[in-house]
C-alpha cells in the first residue's frame, strides 16, 4: 500500500532510540524527510545516519529537551512546518507514591504531559492551515491497565489522554487527527530498565521477570519495535484520515477488555 505520504515532513520528539527510532524507520522507509529530537547527541547522530544510509531521505538531528522553551524552538528551527509530529518520553523508573516528591511529579507532567501538549499547540494550527496533520502522542498501556509501580506514568500519561480526547474533535475537519499508540510490553531499552526498576533483593532475577512477562502475554512473547513503527507509519498515512481521537492499543491482546 502507498501510504501517500512521500516527500511530507515529520518532526519525531525522542526518536533517538527504542519505539521512536522504529517510527522514524518506518516514516523514512516511506518517504518522509524526518527530524528528529533527543538529548543525547552521540545516540542521536548515530541513529540519524542509520536511518540516512538506509533510506536515503533527508534526515535532521536537533540536540534538546522539549521540557524547556530553548528545546522547543530548537525543535521547531529544525523542522518549522511538520506535517507530521510524533510526541514520545520515556517514563520514570518504577517506585512506590509514598517515595515520589512534589519536584517529581511535576517532572514527569512536563515531560509526558505538558511538553508534548506544548508541541501540539506549536504545530497544529498550521497543520490546519495546510489541510493536513498527523499528531500520534506515544504513551502506554498503563492509561487503561493502571500499574501501581508506574504512578508517574499513569498520572501524567492519562492527562495527556484526556487532553488529545477534546481536541482531536476540533481539528480532525481540516485533515488534522491527533491519536494515541498504547504499547505493551516491548523489546526495548525501556522495557529492560522498568524491570531493572522492579528488583529487589532476594527477588526474581531480571531474566526472571522477562522471561515471565512474555510468557503472560496472549502473544507469547515481546512486540518488536518494528511493529509498532510500522502501525505509527500508517496512522500517519492519507488513508488514515478518518481516525482520531483514538488510544490504539498495541500490546499483544495482553488488555483483556472489550472496549
Amino acid at each position: 500500500m502507498d501510504l501517500g505520504i512521500s516527500g511530507r515532513k515529520a518532526l519525531l520528539v525522542g526518536a533517538s532510540r527504542g519505539l521512536g527510532k522504529a517510527c522514524a524507520f518506518a516514516l523514512a522507509r516511506e518517504g518522509v524527510a524526518v527530524t528528529l529530537v533527543a538529548r543525547t547527541r552521540d545516540v542521536l547522530e548515530q541513529t540519524c545516519g542509520e536511518i540516512r544510509s538506509t533510506t536515503g531521505v533527508t534526515v535532521t538531528p536537533v540536540v534538546g529537551d522539549i521540557t524547556t522553551p530553548e528545546g522547543r524552538q530548537a525543535a521547531l528551527a529544525g523542522c518549522p512546518e511538520p506535517d507530521i509530529l510524533l510526541n514520545n518520553a520515556d517514563g520514570p523508573v518504577p517506585g512506590d507514591f509514598r517515595d515520589w516528591s512534589r519536584q517529581d511529579w511535576l517532572g514527569a507532567l512536563d515531560s509526558m504531559m505538558l511538553g508534548p501538549i506544548e508541541m501540539i499547540r506549536l504545530t497544529v494550527d498550521g497543520m490546519m492551515a495546510r489541510k493536513f496533520g498527523r499528531i500520534i502522542n506515544i504513551v502506554s498501556r498503563s492509561v487503561k491497565i493502571p500499574q501501581i509501580e508506574l504512578g508517574l506514568s499513569n498520572g501524567a500519561r492519562a492527562g495527556l489522554v484526556g487532553f488529545v480526547g477534546g481536541l482531536a474533535r476540533q481539528t480532525v475537519e481540516h485533515n488534522v487527527t491527533i491519536n494515541n499508540l498504547l504499547p505493551g510490553i516491548f523489546d526495548s531499552d525501556a522495557q529492560r530498565r522498568h524491570i531493572n526498576g522492579m528488583l529487589e533483593e532476594g527477588g526474581k532475577s531480571f531474566d526472571e521477570i522477562w522471561k515471565a512477562r512474555a510468557a503472560g502475554n496472549p502473544a507469547r512473547r515481546y512486540g518488536r519495535p518494528a511493529e509498532l513503527g510500522a502501525y505509527c507509519a500508517f496512522i500517519c498515512s492519507e488513508q488514515a484520515g478518518f481516525v482520531t481521537g483514538q488510544n490504539l492499543l498495541v500490546d499483544g491482546g495482553s488488555y483483556p477488555g472489550t472496549f
